[in-house]
């Protein structure tokens, strides 16, 4: 069912866990089948310096929120914002079309994440 990125990822993840004292959050979740990604943002002069992440689902999505974070570190938020589904599962080798909606719920954290950054940083700045 998994090629063997997808496994190795899911097997050995090297961006799981949390930023303690992160400069932002994203949370989403997928109703459909009950998983939940965090994402953590550690962000200096709008560059991401440090990603992590929190899933509770399937291998799948563990693996693409790990190729989610190796996607953004080192990025500016705006080149963050450009990663998407599509440029994660090309990474991972695909995934299987049920799975496809595990390489979705990472942009769409990442994304969240961006925006609770920028609307503090912007409240911040007033």
């Amino acid at each position: 069912m998994y090629n063997k990125k997808v496994i190795n990822r899911f097997k050995n993840p090297k961006f799981a866990g949390e930023i303690k004292n992160a400069d932002a959050i994203g949370e989403v979740g997928n109703v459909r089948c009950g998983d939940i990604m965090k994402i953590y943002l550690k962000i200096k002069n709008n560059v991401i310096q440090d990603i992590k992440f929190m899933t509770y689902g399937c291998p799948a999505a563990i693996a693409a929120s790990d190729m989610l974070c190796e996607l953004a570190k080192g990025k500016t938020l705006k080149q963050a914002l450009k990663i998407n589904a599509q440029k994660i599962t090309k990474n991972l080798g695909e995934l299987p079309p049920i799975k496809y909606h595990c390489s979705i719920l990472g942009g769409e954290a990442l994304t969240q994440a961006i925006n609770n950054y920028l609307q503090t940083y912007d409240s911040k700045n007033k």
